[in-house]
């Protein structure tokens, strides 16, 4: 898989290719999937690799929903345990082994957690034996997938003394001791990149900002008892073109969006998807342990608490409440931040405080909605997916976890492919993404890199994080132009050569799309990265073929949003949040020129 740039010429190639689908003369392509989240995004890749002609369209930007506003674990789910759900839990942790040693080791790297005992002797018992039980599912899950040793250290216990040494900021007089096991992290919207450019890589037509507005049916005559869905009416929301592309087969993948998806195809059968919003806060990295690199984990009365550490914060959440609002327009309330505030204070020895908070997100789970629909549904919902023919042509797909990805990808093909595409399996388990093929070599070489561009090893070990075997294209960007290979004045995690890199091959076409998910400053600064949108704006938008006027819509836009996202993060509600959220951008498709997000 020879790695193919994402931009604007790539964007144009592929809007060609969906329109030649349409006419007397087109050919419909095999599978075109619809939603560019981490499952749109994985089908996609799937179907490609199955050597399928494939088209992946976004409305958006790609993960800009809910595949970039996760917790960024890739774990197994403790949680889950507790419900019984042992097939989700060993089909987890088999996906996160596979992606830690095969599929993406550059993204996915290991995480230790702890859990701290409150009560040491049931505590050390019933916690005990489900992390037992969580490391032998993940052993067992390794000997059948024919892996030799763990992919992650095995659980150990830890006394008051091992718990101090650990975690040092914990409340180590409430606490008596506690269990240290492994999960994983990944930065999640790189992840959705890196999978929506894989599949291109394998020839499939990857558009983001274009939506699916309508769904068209077989001509009548064709005497079905229900029409075939052959094809969709196509908005490019950066032009306003409209336009039909066909497919043998299409797949939905729109996460919360699945209704709205499902009223515009008119379908008898639909997926019932209940939204339940998820936040998180970042803090500074010394307010908890400016080295820390375990997590923590515990229980609240309605979900699991997190202290994550990132490379430049600390990630703080979750919440987990029904969300009856726009699914365009989650956000964090001042209600949800005082609930997190509250629990990590609980379980911290120094108390955070309003004042330590750099940054929100607020994500909506796609769950596979129960009979019952009350606010405690949702935190009892098992992320199980679910996949089922919505149409003949349509087929759905929704549920799950970010883990579980790949699985779900390969389903919802293997289901849309059945009889059309019979004999094409899936190959994903077994093909690393971009930037992990080679990967290994490239960490053998970290000292030559330092040593040669003037970096220092964190900053070595966060570019193989981010690009893997891809850093030969981010390195040929400074190899041009050195002044690329300094950092970012008001950003320096940094480098310049990031931004470049973001527009020329990553498929960046708003300057949201800069400072949300290819880096993720909207979350990591205290400012939300408004210090650096003059450096950025100098970089990108050459690149990007933004004249000053232009340019000064992306400033002005990118404002806006940051400043409805503080004004939402002071209210209680979620409604009033929502509307602050939906008012600092148009709707897709109302407004072309003037929409930032």
């Amino acid at each position: 898989m020879k790695p193919q740039p994402l931009n604007a010429a790539s964007r144009n190639d592929a809007l060609t290719r969906l329109r030649a689908t349409a006419g007397p003369e087109g050919e419909p392509l095999d599978v075109l999937v619809i939603g560019g989240g981490v499952v749109g995004a994985a089908a996609a890749f799937d179907a490609a690799g199955r050597g399928l002609s494939t088209g992946l369209v976004e409305a958006r930007d790609f993960g800009e929903g809910t595949s970039s506003r996760s917790s960024k674990l890739v774990h197994g789910g403790l949680r889950y345990l507790q419900m019984l759900d042992f097939k989700l839990v060993a089909e987890a942790l088999r996906e996160r082994d596979l992606l830690l040693r095969r599929l993406a080791p550059h993204l996915v790297r290991p995480l230790p957690f702890i859990f701290p005992f409150d009560k040491p002797v049931f505590d050390r018992a019933f916690i005990g034996s489900g992390v037992t039980l969580y490391d032998t599912l993940a052993s067992g899950s390794s000997l059948l997938r024919g892996s030799r040793g763990r992919a992650v250290p095995f659980h150990r216990h830890l006394g008051r003394t091992g718990l101090r040494e650990r975690f040092p900021a914990l409340d180590t007089e409430r606490y008596h001791g506690g269990l240290e096991y492994y999960d994983a992290q990944v930065d999640d919207a790189r992840l959705v990149l890196t999978l929506a450019r894989s599949a291109h890589s394998l020839g499939a037509a990857a558009v983001s900002r274009a939506e699916a507005v309508e769904y068209l049916r077989a001509p009548e005559a064709d005497h079905a008892a229900e029409p075939r869905i052959t094809g969709v009416r196509l908005v490019d929301h950066l032009t306003g073109e409209s336009f039909e592309a066909y497919a043998k087969e299409i797949i939905l993948a729109a996460g919360v969006w699945t209704g709205q998806a499902q009223q515009a195809a008119a379908t008898d059968s639909g997926l019932k998807v209940l939204a339940s919003k998820g936040i998180h806060i970042t803090v500074p990295r010394d307010r908890i342990s400016a080295e820390g690199t375990v997590g923590i984990i515990t229980q609240t009365e309605k979900s699991v608490l997190f202290l994550i550490p990132l490379r430049d914060v600390w990630a703080i959440g979750t919440t987990d409440t029904a969300w009856h609002q726009a699914v365009d327009s989650p956000a964090a309330t001042s209600a949800d931040i005082d609930y997190v505030l509250e629990h990590a204070n609980a379980v911290l020895d120094e108390d955070l405080t309003r004042e330590d908070i750099l940054a929100t997100w607020a994500g909506l789970r796609p769950l596979v909605q129960p009979v019952a629909t009350d606010e405690s549904a949702s935190a009892k919902v098992s992320r199980e997916h679910t996949v089922m023919q919505l149409a003949p042509g349509l087929t759905g797909i929704a549920g799950g976890k970010l883990t579980t990805y790949r699985v779900m990808a390969e389903d919802v093909v293997d289901f849309a492919a059945e009889g059309t595409f019979k004999d094409r399996a899936s190959i994903t388990h077994v093909l690393p993404l971009l930037g992990g093929q080679g990967y290994g070599e490239w960490v053998d070489r970290a000292e030559d890199l330092a040593a040669r561009y003037g970096w220092d090893h964190q900053r070595v070990d966060r570019l193989l994080n981010r690009y893997g075997s891809l850093l030969a294209e981010l390195l040929d960007l400074i190899d041009a132009d050195p002044s690329l290979g300094t950092s970012l004045e008001r950003a320096p995690q940094y480098l310049r050569a990031e931004i470049a890199y973001a527009a020329q091959y990553e498929g960046a076409m708003h300057l949201d799309d800069l400072l949300s998910r290819r880096t993720r400053l909207v979350h990591e600064t205290a400012d939300r990265g408004l210090a650096a949108l003059d450096e950025v704006l100098q970089i990108a938008a050459p690149l990007l073929g933004w004249d000053p006027a232009r340019a000064e819509d992306e400033r002005s836009a990118y404002i806006r949003y940051v400043e409805a996202v503080r004004a939402a993060e002071a209210v209680t509600d979620d409604a009033a949040a929502a509307e602050l959220i939906a008012a600092s951008y148009p709707v897709p498709g109302q407004d072309v020129e003037a929409r930032p997000l």
